[in-house]
Formats: C-alpha cells, sequence, structure tokens
C-alpha cells in the first residue's frame, strides 16, 4: 500500500490517495477538490478507482464526488446518506470494509460532526477533522468537546504509538506525537506555587 498526499488549496483540505500496487486499485479518501494531477496520478499509475471514503460532509472534503462520479464508478463510503444520495454505503459504528484488495476498519467519531468517520489502513489512521497535528476538530458545545475527547482517546490515542496519522487539515502526526504534544485533549497539568 502507498499513500500520496494531495492539498486542495480552496479549503486548504487534504485528500489522500491510497493504491494496492498488488490489485493495481485505488481509493480515494476525502475528495475536495479534484485536481488534473490526482486524474493523472490514478491514470498514468494505471489504477481503477474502486472507493471513496468520506470522513465527513463538510464541503471541503466531499466537493470534488461530483467530478469524480463523472469520470469514474466507485463505491462511496460515508456516515451520511446526503453524501451521495443512495449510491452511498451508509457506514455505522465501528466495523470492517474491504475496499481496493485492502481491509479498511473504520471507527464512527462524533463530536466535530455527528457523522464524523475516521479510517485505519495497515499502521495509518484518516482522521479527517476530528484530530490533527497538535489540535482538536472544532465542536459546537462543551458537551460535544467531551464527547470528542472520549473519543479520541478510546479510538485513537489507544492505538500504536508509531501508527501515523493523516488529518483533513495540515500535516500528518503520530499517535505518540498526540499523546505528548496535544495539549487540547491533554492539558498540562496546572502549576501550583505554593508560598513558603
Amino acid at each position: 500500500m502507498k499513500v500520496y498526499f494531495h492539498l486542495n488549496l480552496e479549503g486548504f483540505s487534504n485528500c489522500y490517495v491510497i493504491v494496492n500496487e498488488n490489485t493495481r486499485e485505488a481509493i480515494i479518501i476525502d475528495p475536495g477538490y479534484i485536481t488534473q494531477e490526482i486524474i493523472s496520478h490514478i491514470e498514468n499509475g494505471g489504477y481503477k478507482l474502486t472507493g471513496v471514503l468520506i470522513t465527513h460532509n463538510h464541503g471541503s472534503h466531499v466537493q470534488g464526488l461530483v467530478t469524480l462520479r463523472k469520470i469514474y464508478e466507485p463505491v462511496v463510503y460515508a456516515a451520511d446518506w446526503e453524501v451521495a444520495g443512495s449510491e452511498t454505503v451508509l457506514l455505522k459504528g465501528d466495523g470492517s470494509i474491504q475496499v481496493a484488495g485492502l481491509t479498511v476498519e473504520y471507527m464512527s467519531l462524533p463530536g466535530h460532526t455527528a457523522d464524523s468517520m475516521i479510517y485505519k489502513i495497515g499502521q495509518v489512521i484518516f482522521t479527517g477533522d476530528v484530530l490533527s497535528a497538535g489540535m482538536m476538530g472544532s465542536t459546537n458545545s462543551k458537551f460535544s468537546e467531551q464527547i470528542l475527547i472520549s473519543n479520541i482517546k478510546a479510538k485513537i490515542l489507544s492505538q500504536q504509538e508509531d501508527t501515523v496519522l493523516m488529518p483533513g487539515h495540515g500535516p500528518p502526526s503520530t499517535v505518540g506525537a498526540e499523546k505528548l504534544f496535544n495539549i487540547a485533549i491533554n492539558p498540562p497539568e496546572e502549576i501550583v506555587i505554593q508560598d513558603e
């Protein structure tokens, strides 16, 4: 498996092309904007685009789906039916699917949005907007924030420390780095100065 990164300049969001070199199949995660570079990557590599994984239904992560579906016929996986209507394979809860000859584990991780989903392929987790290097996804209430923190700790930070995290925005990270340096999830302990 190889992972290729593409930056969507319109929404500053990350799009990933994952290829299985054995089966010559490809998966795209979060097609925010489909560029000639992405199409060339698939065509020149001789890959068949068999699946699209959506982390959540925000424009900067799904807008390019219309273009992709005009060119290819991938199966679209998401936790929100509105992503591709009746063409969406609806994912709920946690589980695994086979896409492009690869085992894809999916985990529901609400908090940033109700439909937030993360995907693990091998030792790589695609986190969408729930977690990025040193930051946590935005929420609309303290309750949602606590749910998100709890889910991040249970489903992401519980993974092996060398697991690579590929976020929806910003640079990649690792589970180990987020455990140590992400103050949104692990705020530093308060320093108490006592008078003598």
